[in-house]
């Protein structure tokens, strides 16, 4: 029978020591909530439930395309409390419930599968997951008799010998439906915090003599809750350790992974070589046989096969065709295009154009609002001057044209096919196709000059 799902997301996280909800704070480029989200969907659950209140309207724009059912938890008053206010939503449904935070990202979908497993084998009315760790701090402690779980002990109100109990509480649990929705009206709030504690439910089952089984988890840092900055850091590594080796696993080379973030929404293909420090972002994908070098960073970008990207590359939001190449030092700015074979040197700008086929600008050049035919050379020190000052105009250069360096293409303009543009010609307006185009004072040669100066500069 699939499980209703209730995913705690109401507190502001104050250890975080920020404005924005703990359950938005970014972890390889999703908020937290979302890679919770994503590890359930994979026990199918009938219902997910999240639990909303610091800043929910923020929380729900992230949530708007999942599919869950918000409820607002007004006033914070303890999970027990948080779970009381889907009362309504459990009800409607019959299965097991098993609930847990929007702050523990790194839970996998097969130990959510364990416990739901776990919980159906033992008949139990509680199941709860916990782990064991070295420092215990902070954390609930479960309090055992022999192999039987008695109760979960909250850091606040634990005794002395009980903050010595190393197994804790991760804050997973499972529930007979029917036993959570009457145990939820018998919470009380008599502890140190005032608050009506989920885990005190486990005491309740003690009491009526229903089974309560624990699952321990092996790995403290997969159900590791996020409190911190510093805890977002652990987090952090630990996800890119596991994206890295994923793909390492399916054919694509890191020189140093340590050093090498993809984001969870990454695609990147077999035989794949990415060099130290490399930085892959958002929804980019990277085809096969592709090579990128030291400090690049794509964003948003499809790379097709075998493209090269050289050290210290920006690429954002464009398309780089196979074969082509890029870089060192190149930046391609949104809505580009860079076709077949073409070539992109050192410290080239492109911005919202489209190169093509073998085409190439290999240094110092910058290119914006362009359309670039294929095979077209464009030289060191060439500008697209596409802003007049009130808007942006396009450049069309078409088929076979050579740019010759330090050349200013004044927009709106257009290079006719198989046109020469003489070096550092101003053109303001249309180049007929096959014509040589030259803007420039004529050369003149001052014979001598160069004696007379030296004599003059002797004589000061």
């Amino acid at each position: 029978m699939n499980p209703t799902v209730v995913i705690l997301a109401a507190g502001l996280g104050t250890r975080m020591k920020s404005g924005l909800a703990k359950a938005l704070h970014p972890l390889a480029e999703r908020p937290l909530i979302q890679h919770v989200l994503k590890a359930v969907s994979g026990i199918h659950p009938a219902k997910s439930i999240v639990v909303l209140g610091h800043q929910a309207h923020k929380v729900q724009e992230v949530l708007s395309d999942s599919g869950v059912t918000v409820v607002i938890q007004a006033e914070q008053l303890g999970t027990g409390h948080a779970v009381q206010q889907t009362t309504k939503s459990i009800s409607a449904f019959s299965g097991p419930v098993l609930i847990l935070c929007a702050d523990t990202p790194l839970v996998r979908e097969s130990t959510l599968q364990a416990v739901l497993d776990h919980h159906t084998k033992s008949k139990a009315a509680v199941t709860v997951l916990t782990t064991t760790v070295e420092n215990p701090f902070g954390y609930g402690r479960i309090v055992r008799k022999g192999s039987r779980v008695q109760r979960i002990i909250e850091e606040k109100d634990a005794t002395a010998s009980q903050k010595k109990i190393r197994e804790v509480n991760t804050g997973i649990y499972c529930f007979n439906r029917d036993f959570l929705l009457s145990s939820l009206v018998s919470l009380g709030k008599n502890n140190a915090q005032g608050e009506y504690y989920l885990p005190d439910t486990v005491a309740l089952a003690e009491k009526k003599k229903k089974i309560v089984t624990a699952l321990v988890c092996q790995d403290p840092d997969e159900v590791m809750g996020i409190n911190s900055r510093y805890d977002l850091s652990r987090a952090e590594a630990i996800m890119r350790n596991r994206i890295n080796k994923t793909l390492m696993l399916n054919g694509v080379t890191m020189l140093d992974p340590d050093t090498i973030f993809v984001g969870s929404d990454v695609s990147v293909g077999k035989d794949v070589v990415l060099y130290p420090g490399v930085r892959l972002q958002g929804k980019t994908m990277i085809g096969d046989g592709c090579t990128i070098y030291p400090g690049s960073r794509i964003a948003d970008c499809v790379l097709k096969n075998n493209v090269t990207v050289k050290d210290y590359c920006v690429i954002e939001e464009s398309e780089i065709a196979s074969g082509a190449s890029l870089g060192p030092f190149a930046h391609i700015r949104p809505k580009s295009v860079i076709l077949e074979n073409a070539r992109i040197g050192n410290f080239v700008e492109i911005k919202k154009t489209r190169i093509g086929k073998g085409s190439k600008a290999s240094h110092l050049s910058y290119i914006g609002d362009s359309i670039v035919g294929e095979n077209v050379n464009i030289g060191a020190g060439v500008i697209t001057c596409n802003y007049d000052g009130f808007e942006k105009h396009a450049t069309i250069i078409e088929d076979n044209v050579f740019v010759g360096s330090d050349a200013q293409l004044v927009a709106p303009v257009k290079i006719g096919h198989d046109a020469v543009i003489a070096a550092g010609a101003t053109i303001t307006r249309d180049v007929p196709a096959d014509a040589l185009a030259i803007s420039r004072v004529p050369q003149s040669n001052r014979e001598e000059y160069a004696s007379r100066r030296k004599q003059g500069k002797q004589k000061h």
